[in-house]
């Protein structure tokens, strides 16, 4: 989800002190300018920011822990990730920072993870400044993900974020790009989409995701503006949502934030 960059402090669920503090300094770490436009990557205390374009937050790190999920969306991107009980695979298009990807790597048993992303330089800076590590199990492509999809391989999650300083890339709305994404499915799996919220809170291109995947599929709104949709792999699927309630109290000892809060506002597409 692009936006404003910002300052939040701790992470949400831990305890914050009360004296007065003098507000931190923002640092620049790096600015690389692509194809594509700017990018830049912020230091504020703890917090190390991606940034596209003009002021366009891509995404944000806490350096101590960079598998903690700041923000409502990735979470309720790794519930989606839950929805499969014992998923061994992953494709992830968009990179930006990997937390997403590195939350899913340390909390998940899977063993081939594979991302596509557009800007070659996103990964370097990811690893460079952002704390992605260079774990054996994955594998970054370089290129457009609408083009490389068809070459990837079979997943049992496939994430969809793909965002520019503009707002969602094309593939959003893309009708044979999204059929393409649910079809990179293993039978059994999910495909997670971090959709832009309309004004009328049902995600950006509702008609055509209603027809798309036949109303079978799940929604999860988050604050900062987004929908995040569940899609299984196949329409006789269902969301097994007592399992999925218990995998999300299992893994939030070692998340250190409960998830309760998101799997209250799940639901049915609408």
């Amino acid at each position: 989800m692009a936006g404003f960059r910002v300052n939040n402090g701790p992470p949400v669920d831990e305890p914050t002190q009360t004296t007065a503090t003098t507000p931190e300094q923002e640092r620049l770490l790096a600015e690389v300018e692509d194809a594509f436009g700017m990018i830049r990557v912020w230091e504020v205390g703890e917090y190390r920011f991606l940034e596209f374009g003009a002021a366009i937050e891509q995404s944000c790190v806490f350096m101590p822990d960079p598998a903690w999920l700041e923000y409502d969306y990735t979470r309720a991107m790794l519930i989606g990730a839950l929805c499969h009980a014992h998923a061994d695979s992953a494709l992830f298009l968009g990179l930006g920072a990997g937390t997403l990807t590195q939350a899913c790597l340390a909390h998940l048993p899977l063993e081939d993870v594979e991302c596509i992303e557009l800007r070659p330089d996103v990964p370097r800076l990811a690893m460079d400044y952002l704390g992605l590590a260079d774990d054996p199990r994955l594998y970054i492509r370089i290129g457009d993900a609408l083009e490389l999809l068809p070459s990837a391989e079979r997943a049992d999650l496939v994430f969809v974020d793909l965002y520019t300083d503009q707002g969602p890339g094309v593939g959003h709305l893309a009708w044979r790009f999204l059929e393409q994404c649910q079809q990179q499915l293993n039978p059994g799996g999910w495909l997670v989409i971090n959709q832009w919220a309309a004004d009328d809170g049902k995600p950006l291109g509702a008609a055509l995701l209603r027809g798309l995947y036949h109303r079978h599929y799940w929604e999860l709104p988050v604050k900062e503006g987004n929908v995040i949709l569940l899609v299984p792999a196949e329409l006789d699927q269902v969301l097994d949502l007592e399992g999925l309630h218990e995998r999300c109290a299992a893994l939030a000892p070692r998340l250190g934030y409960s998830l309760d809060y998101l799997l209250a506002v799940l639901r049915p597409a609408s």
